[in-house]
């Protein structure tokens, strides 16, 4: 429990300050530190990163989402997270903690070196740029839909990349509306994995509050960060927990 409560608080300090990235600690964490197996890793972390993610955008719902991105990017996610969890229940769960690992030294790579700082076509909504806009969003739901079905992520470490890189949100707006995507995805994606899954609900709550207080309080303390920083540290999270991910998969 001690273990579940500390991990369960950086899970919500992360998601707080960097809008997303809390599922790629706790996945891992679920298995390696609490030793559960994958298959109540993936629906435990959407229950707890879809909750934390719904506390930690309370504080950003005026101002920093982008309403009609989030609504093309989250309805896009929906039924492709059914397919990545129909697909995820076929495949050796070594393998999907590999793929994990490796999707985020992709996305960490992107956060450093592609990111942009200039209003893109989605800046100000689809309505701006519709055609522009609304295919690449779709686009971005479709892909990152799918990785929250079929690893078991609510997708905000590949959200928040996506929505600068991709569709031209500043730092600030794309982690408020990674924030709400990760919500619409997490609950779409434990609705795939819910059918014949028993929670242990000491596990999840020991995770769950501490995770809602600490993306609480980190989303109030995130805005004295610049866009700088929050990437930085967001990818150099992403690196670490790539490494953990593969040393611990490789060596059983």
């Amino acid at each position: 429990m001690i273990v579940a409560l500390l991990l369960g608080l950086l899970v919500g300090v992360v998601l707080g300050v960097v809008g997303g990235g809390g599922s790629i600690i706790a996945v891992p964490a679920l298995v390696y530190g609490v030793g559960l197996g994958p298959a109540e890793a993936i629906p435990t972390s959407l229950l707890v990163v879809g909750v934390s993610s719904l506390a930690a955008l309370i504080p950003r719902i005026r101002g920093s989402v982008n309403w009609p991105v989030v609504a093309l990017v989250g309805a896009a996610g929906i039924p492709s997270s059914w397919g990545g969890a129909a697909v995820g229940s076929l495949l050796d769960p070594d393998l999907l903690m590999l793929a994990f690992a490796a999707i985020m030294v992709i996305a960490g790579i992107r956060m450093l070196s592609g990111t942009k700082e200039s209003d893109g076509s989605c800046s100000t909504g689809p309505s701006r740029s519709f055609r522009t806009c609304a295919p690449k969003a779709v686009a971005v739901g479709l892909l990152v839909g799918f990785l929250t079905g079929l690893l078991g992520v609510g997708g905000g470490f590949l959200i928040t990349p996506a929505l600068t890189i991709f569709l031209g949100l500043r730092m600030k707006q794309a982690v408020g509306s990674s924030l709400a995507i990760i919500v619409i995805n997490s609950a779409a994606g434990f609705s795939a994995h819910a059918s014949g899954f028993s929670i242990d609900w000491s596990t999840t709550l020991a995770f769950a509050v501490p995770a809602v207080a600490g993306s609480l309080a980190a989303a109030r303390l995130a805005r004295r960060f610049r866009d700088k920083q929050v990437r930085l540290a967001f990818a150099i999270l992403i690196f670490l927990v790539a490494a953990w991910v593969i040393g611990s998969t490789v060596t059983g």
